[in-house]
């Protein structure tokens, strides 16, 4: 297994951790920052999501930079982004941050991108992330960050950033998904 694929394996090794950290009732007590009360285990919970998050983008450096793309790779990176924002969903849901039908929207678009991708993989095509599916990535980040913090270091913004961008990452969601079933549709034709 080359250095690229250790990192995205590390990365799904950090969605138990990450999930202990921000399920487990811990009393760590918490900041005040401003108006906003940041429990440190959400602070912590929000490190480990974000160092997770960013090796999406060591990975692929790695793996671009010295010519290690695998067909490992191109299978484990986006499995590894789903199963972490999955997770992260699921507890944000746990912790009533968001509503449910944004969980359920996003992974159900997880999981179906993930069965065209087997669909793909039976006619010997492995499908690359693509640009719209890595923006939706990164705006998903964003929201789950910005609720893990609070808000913080934007707590001042006249609006919660957290739900801006969470609107933001389940329109790119929508779109991304809709674009990779419109590119593929001729998998389903083709499939019996």
């Amino acid at each position: 297994m080359n250095l690229p694929n250790k990192i995205t394996v590390s990365r799904i090794a950090l969605i138990p951790v990450f999930l202990l950290v921000m399920l487990v009732p811990f009393d760590w007590g918490a900041y005040t920052i401003g108006a906003v009360v940041l429990p440190i285990q959400h602070f912590v919970g929000a490190l480990i999501f974000i160092i997770a998050s960013a090796t999406d983008w060591v990975d692929g450096y790695y793996a671009r930079k010295y010519d290690l793309v695998t067909n490992l790779g191109k299978f484990l990176d986006p499995l590894a982004d789903k199963l972490l924002v999955s997770a992260a969903l699921v507890a944000l849901v746990d912790l009533h941050y968001i509503y449910a039908w944004i969980a359920i929207l996003i992974i159900t678009r997880e999981f179906a991108v993930t069965g065209l991708r087997l669909l793909l993989a039976e006619t010997g095509e492995v499908a690359a992330a693509k640009m719209l599916g890595k923006i939706k990535m990164w705006t998903q980040v964003v929201a789950i960050s910005a609720y893990l913090l609070h808000n913080v270091p934007l707590q001042w913004l006249p609006f919660s950033l957290a739900d801006v961008s969470m609107a933001v990452a389940v329109v790119f969601t929508v779109l991304s998904g809709w674009d990779y079933f419109v590119k593929n549709k001729a998998v389903f034709a083709n499939s019996k």
